[in-house]
């Protein structure tokens, strides 16, 4: 008489665990809930931007966005201290914000000082003077922007 398993009862186990695992990533569905979390900073982080410029705004006689960088731009545009595009950082990182937020996925998204960041983020302002801050990077079909 020997001891252990038979060739049946391991394939019926490994066929168990491995229904029970594609289960679990059927129902939580891990890569999605990921991308969602990655949406919701990337909302947090536009808000973020956005009440930084409505303070640069109320402190304004003008109530217009003073910024070095000139005004924001009609269309969009990504912030970054890249030639081309809106360099925001100056007018916001220190007096507003602590260090300017950026996209989690975008390819070249970091912050090492306001001169060397690319947000991942996209600004504009329409010819109503509405400012739109956008996430070109969204996750899972979303379109994700603030205006204000």
């Amino acid at each position: 008489m020997h001891k252990g398993f038979t060739l049946i009862e391991l394939l019926v186990t490994m066929a168990l665990i491995a229904i029970l695992v594609g289960t679990y990533f059927l129902v939580a569905n891990p890569a999605g809930q990921l991308a969602a979390s990655r949406n919701s900073e990337r909302t947090l982080n536009l808000d973020a931007l956005m009440n930084a410029i409505r303070q640069n705004i109320a402190d304004q006689s003008n109530e217009k966005f003073l910024c070095a960088a000139g005004s924001i731009p009609a269309t969009s545009t990504p912030m970054s201290s890249a030639a081309g595009s809106y360099d925001i950082a100056p007018c916001l990182v220190s007096t507003y914000l602590f260090s300017l937020p950026f996209d989690p996925s975008a390819p070249d998204g970091h912050y090492a000082s306001v001169s060397d960041y690319d947000t991942g983020y996209n600004i504009s302002v329409d010819a109503s003077g509405t400012i739109t801050l956008s996430a070109p990077f969204a996750e899972l079909g979303k379109t994700i922007s603030v205006s204000g």
